[in-house]
């Protein structure tokens, strides 16, 4: 029988502790706890699509869940929702040798990530690309755990296969040529200086409350030994915030989204932050 699964989710969830029954009657499923009972409609089983799964899977690599799901949280945030150029909505996976790369792109910012894996197989040992959609990413995020347990990972030209716990994830995988991540990851830029994550956090965090939803931006000028970070909005109102650093660069003043850099600072785990900059009209690395 088929089921609605979000609502048998909810019912169970809200249930008291103890045992739980379930029951047929009439096409409907009756699910019983002490004294609360609800009745959900079903569907005939013939009716659930079933996804037709390749035979071809002729690229495999297993690593822990940890680190898998590590990789994924690092650069997540930074896919696109809903665009048009629908390869934008998942994330690059990319195999070779040991090393699995993970990127994401909106076309506003890029998010990358590297881990190391036991020696992938893939066809006539090449470097392999595939792209795998945002719900599958989300829904690997959900299911992964924090453990050394390993996660095995097979693709096909136009599946995907995860195998972990006692969980099998079959997914399509997005047809499409990716940007390439390479040309944009801007190179050698001069000024450099590092933040505690934690300050350019608050700070940014305190900034954007007196920004709108229309307008998300926020003011960051480096000069020497300073990095301030000032908002505005319709009201006339600001905020300022500096931290102090070691900087002996260009000046420089630029716009950011600020939950572009939150969403970064939210998901890096390490103490310290480093920036690298060409100037205002330049991407910020």
């Amino acid at each position: 029988i088929t089921v609605a699964a979000r609502k048998l989710v909810d019912i169970l969830r809200a249930m008291p502790d103890g045992p739980v029954k379930l029951s047929l009657t009439n096409k409907k499923i009756n699910i019983e706890s002490g004294k609360s009972s609800f009745s959900l409609q079903t569907l005939d089983a013939e009716e659930f699509p079933i996804l037709s799964e390749t035979s071809d899977f002729c690229t495999q690599f297993s690593l822990s869940q940890k680190n898998f799901k590590q990789l994924l949280t690092m650069v997540y945030f930074a896919m696109a929702h809903q665009d048009i150029r629908y390869y934008l909505n998942g994330m690059l996976l990319v195999i070779e040798g040991n090393t699995i790369e993970a990127v994401a792109t909106d076309g506003h910012r890029l998010a990358y990530s590297t881990v190391n894996s036991q020696p992938a197989i893939t066809p006539n040992n090449q470097r392999q690309e595939v792209i795998i959609p945002r719900k599958t990413i989300i829904e690997l995020q959900r299911l992964l755990e924090e453990s050394d347990e390993p996660i095995e990972i097979h693709f096909s030209p136009t599946q995907a296969k995860f195998k972990f716990n006692q969980i099998e994830l079959l997914s399509k995988l997005v047809e499409g040529k990716f940007p390439d991540y390479q040309r944009v990851i801007p190179k050698e830029y001069k000024n450099t200086f590092t933040l505690e994550r934690d300050l350019l956090q608050s700070a940014l965090q305190r900034a954007a409350i007196l920004t709108s939803d229309k307008f998300k931006g926020v003011r960051c000028i480096v000069d020497k030994n300073s990095f301030k970070v000032n908002s505005t909005n319709s009201d006339q109102e600001e905020a300022k915030e500096e931290i102090e650093v070691v900087y002996q660069g260009d000046a420089i003043d630029m716009g950011f989204n600020v939950t572009y850099l939150l969403d970064v600072l939210s998901n890096i785990k390490d103490e310290k932050i480093q920036f690298s900059l060409g100037d205002s009209n330049s991407s910020a690395l």
